[in-house]
This record gives structure tokens, sequence and C-alpha cells, in this order.
């Protein structure tokens, strides 16, 4: 089963958490996406892409399942297995709460890491797995 996960190619704290998720998923079970692409505008998931938005966006191949804010975070912890299930647990926490927090991180994310300004290159391992 695969997942690919969209996220704002114009964020630096959006494309260092991808490199973090792609060291972490050993199993190479998770592609990435950005949402200014072209995949993330023939499924309609640009709306997600701006300053106002900061949504991270999952979707699960195999049935086709879209995942959102936390429930994205919960549903990547299910793709990167191992250890990282453990944050399966999180979804006892109620949901507006997960995308409370979740939201709240997203309004600041170009605060704290700002916009990535120039293209970081990824790694040679990570291009392979980035589509458009």
């Amino acid at each position: 089963m695969g997942w690919v996960l969209f996220f704002d190619g114009d964020c630096a704290f959006c494309s260092a958490s991808v490199r973090r998720v792609a060291r972490f998923d050993k199993h190479r079970r998770v592609d990435f996406a950005p949402l200014q692409g072209k995949l993330a505008a023939e499924m309609g998931f640009t709306k997600h892409a701006g300053d106002g938005d900061g949504t991270m966006v999952l979707l699960r191949e195999s049935d086709g399942r879209v995942f959102l804010r936390g429930d994205a975070l919960i549903e990547l912890a299910r793709a990167l297995g191992g250890v990282w299930r453990i944050f399966i647990i999180s979804r006892f926490i109620p949901k507006l709460l997960r995308d409370f927090v979740y939201q709240w991180v997203a309004d600041n994310r170009y605060r704290v890491m700002g916009k990535a300004g120039i293209c970081q290159l990824p790694d040679p391992e990570l291009v392979t797995r980035l589509r458009e």
C-alpha cells in the first residue's frame, strides 16, 4: 500500500518535514508531491497551499482516501510503521482539539521557519520519490 504526502512546497518548515519523513520511512511507503504541482492540481488539492490554509494532505492510494490536518498525521504514523505507530493513539484526542493544534502550527509555520526563498535541493534518494 502506498501513500502520497502533499505538502506546501513554498514552506521551509514543510520541506524540512518532508525530508525528515523520507529519512524515517525505511520501507519507502510514502511518496511526496508539492501542493503547487500538477498532481495536486489534478486532484483538487491546490486550495490547501496558501498562507491561510497550510493543510497537509495525505492520499492513501489503495482506496483513494484523503486525510487532512491531524488525521493526516495519524495516517502518516500508520504509513511509517514501526515505533511511529505509537502516535496512532492520538486519534483518541478529540478531532476538534487535534485540528486546532495542527492549524495553530500551520498558521505560524512561516514565522518559525520562513518561506523557502530559494529551492532547497533534496537528496537524490528523495528525488526518486517526488511526484509533480
